[in-house]
């Protein structure tokens, strides 16, 4: 069956892309000051790459405080966010109102943005003085105001965080409107002054990576006017889904251990009531309450009228990819314009791993859709995707036409414990069966998947004569018998055969910080457009885990609602596995690797369980580039000659991080 309305279906252009030829040529009349030269035109006059006209140097610094209309903290007065903003002067001397770009975040005073963890700076009178990142240096001298908003409950903001929640959004929400005339704010925190945003013609761009990416999900579920285009980059979709995955806990602790982190010391001592709702509405068991459905995105994806490009490492192991495929597939259900990048990094921001062409790029996608430039952007092809370190690929839609949800089955091989994997189901009452180690991982089992160990079922495809693709989103259906009344389980694709990779595990998520340094843009004394160039960190390894995904086999009948397991009795449940797009060459194989706990990535049970899968009623469900047929002709060719391909033992990978409980920088 072909993947409906995903990377097949051609998305909609919306209003923004049908009028922004029209408005391009008035805009560029707007936006480009009066003797400026050298900005490359089209056919009709139109400025089609904004350019850095404007001086950086005398740009507007200001702060106002925008009221949210929430009391979070209930102190009985309306919170208030502070908005930090660095504009070009000249516009608004010249009449002139320009777009947005707007970074809400969490992070400013805790823990810093970037590979190199900036803050933002203020002078003696709380005027800004540096930005972190580099988006302020380089595009407000090319027309652009930049926005860096201190969500609800951190740094110089009122209210509480709430990790995602009604709060969070609101926070840079409220912002979003007053850029528009549609809110209220004022020249300081307590003060009754207001401010106007008469320099902006309200059009708003968010970017972040990480938990700010995440507010710009979040914030344009809610379909407000004005934001026109949002840029999240390793974001979460649903914050369930960052603690839990089918009721399997993903992390130690909850969100108000998040809160507490990222919150001010002011915030933390009046926040004690919105932490403790975080602690009783979102209980460890990993069932689905109503704290989990207020940060749940996904479902609100049809109200989402900004163009969305995402970026996400297929390798993060932190912000992992379900969130990225489950966000991305809704939103073309939903026909929202859209573009996508896919790294083989972990956590990483593409600044760090393709910087030039990532500049570039971003600045086309703004362009186009704040300014209204016809550039040809969203005629581009709508995904790059990374093959190997630095090697890039692209493909017209994602995931691309022809891909088809394949099922493989898993069955009885040869060698004692080591399966085959195929298009032919196991004879009925073949079994396979393990026992949950925790003390094990995704990295163990892939190592071991030629040998019978008792800690997994693996099942392997023979050789490929042909490379074969998948691309998009996998599920794996188990059916098991458990010995005891709790039961958690991993599902992982390997890729098996030798290879380069970035190396995702180790320090840097694949990437080394270098100390030469590039600029991007102008810099005053006290903000600097100058970063660290990286490289690429990589591995030579001999098997790749491609994918995977976990559940608690006690939410087979609700994966809202876990429930104890009777031992000796079958259940069947469907786990999700991460979003990926990645090719096995030929000569290579592909395993499907069945376990208990994935050691640093999911908790362990209450108890120790011995399951036994029913290898008839277990298969997997792969979007294959060419589907069955494509399978078919991979595995039933001649292999090319590969010494190396038949084994599984890795070389130099690193041994697995434990993921750190905080979406944030951790690379």
């Amino acid at each position: 069956m072909e993947i409906r309305a995903r990377g097949a279906r051609r998305p909609y252009r919306s209003y923004r892309t049908l009028i922004a030829a029209a408005c391009a040529a008035l805009l560029g009349v707007l936006l480009t000051p009066a003797g400026a030269q050298g900005a490359p035109r089209g056919p009709h006059g139109a400025v089609k790459v904004s350019q850095p006209v404007y001086s950086y140097a005398d740009a507007v610094r200001e702060s106002v405080w925008v009221d949210t209309g929430l009391d979070g903290d209930a102190d009985g007065v309306s919170d208030r966010v502070v908005a930090d903003i660095v504009r070009p002067a000249e516009p608004a001397r010249q009449g002139r109102k320009i777009p947005v770009i707007m970074d809400a975040s969490p992070y400013y005073s805790c823990c810093g943005r970037g590979n190199e963890s900036q803050r933002k700076t203020y002078d003696a009178d709380g005027t800004p003085l540096s930005f972190p990142l580099h988006y302020d240096n380089y595009f407000v001298p090319r027309g652009y105001a930049f926005v860096a908003v201190d969500v609800a409950g951190t740094s110089r903001s009122d209210g509480c965080a709430d990790v995602g929640g009604p709060s969070d959004v609101r926070s840079a929400k409220a912002v979003v409107d007053w850029l528009n005339g549609r809110g209220r704010a004022y020249t300081t925190r307590t003060g009754t002054t207001r401010v106007q945003a008469g320099w902006t013609n309200g059009r708003t761009g968010m970017i972040g990576k990480s938990y700010d990416g995440t507010i710009a999900n979040g914030v344009a579920a809610t379909g407000v006017r004005g934001l026109e285009t949002i840029v999240p980059i390793s974001a979460i979709s649903s914050w369930y889904d960052y603690y839990f995955q089918q009721g399997a806990p993903l992390q130690g602790s909850g969100p108000d251990w998040l809160a507490n982190y990222v919150e001010s010391p002011a915030a933390r001592a009046r926040c004690q009531a919105v932490q403790q709702r975080l602690v009783e509405e979102a209980p460890r068991t990993g069932d689905i309450t109503a704290l989990w459905e207020a940060r749940d995105y996904v479902k609100n994806a049809g109200r989402v009228t900004a163009s969305v490009f995402a970026v996400h490492g297929t390798q993060d192991l932190n912000v992992r990819t379900k969130h990225l495929g489950q966000w991305w597939d809704a939103l073309a259900d939903a026909g929202v314009e859209r573009k996508i990048w896919l790294s083989r990094t972990g956590h990483v921001d593409p600044f760090d791993f393709r910087r030039a062409e990532w500049v570039d790029t971003l600045h086309r996608w703004f362009d186009h859709y704040l300014l209204g430039y016809d550039n040809g952007i969203e005629r581009a092809p709508m995904a790059d995707i990374e093959r190997a370190p630095g090697q890039w690929s692209t493909d017209r839609v994602w995931p691309p036409r022809g891909t088809d949800t394949t099922t493989l089955r898993p069955a009885q091989g040869p060698v004692a414990g080591v399966g085959t994997l195929g298009r032919t189901a196991a004879r009925p009452g073949t079994t396979a069966t393990f026992t949950d180690d925790p003390r094990l991982d995704e990295e163990d089992w892939a190592e071991t998947a030629d040998l019978n160990t008792p800690d997994k079922s693996g099942f392997v495809t023979r050789p490929l004569s042909h490379d074969l693709r998948l691309s998009g989103s996998s599920t794996v259906t188990v059916t098991a018998t458990p010995s005891t009344e709790t039961a958690h389980l991993s599902a992982v694709l390997v890729d098996l055969g030798p290879d380069t990779i970035r190396d995702y595990n180790a320090p840097g998520e694949g990437i080394t910080t270098l100390t030469e340094r590039t600029c991007w843009g102008p810099s005053t004394p006290t903000d600097s457009s100058c970063y660290r160039e990286t490289a690429p960190r990589t591995a030579d390894v001999t098997h790749t885990v491609l994918s995977r995904g976990w559940a608690d086999l006690g939410t087979y009948a609700s994966a809202s609602h876990g429930r104890p397991l009777t031992p000796g009795t079958r259940y069947t449940l469907t786990i999700d596995l991460a979003a990926t797009d990645h090719v096995v060459p030929a000569g290579h194989r592909l395993a499907l690797i069945v376990a208990g706990t994935d050691r640093g990535l999911i908790q362990p049970p209450s108890t120790t369980p011995t399951l036994t899968l029913d290898l008839a009623r277990t298969s997997a469900h792969l979007p294959l580039v060419g589907g069955a047929r494509a399978f078919t002709r991979a595995t039933t060719g001649a292999a090319p000659t590969d010494p190396a391909a038949g084994r599984s033992r890795p070389d130099g990978v690193a041994e697995p991080r434990r993921t750190p409980p905080i979406p944030g920088e951790s690379g």
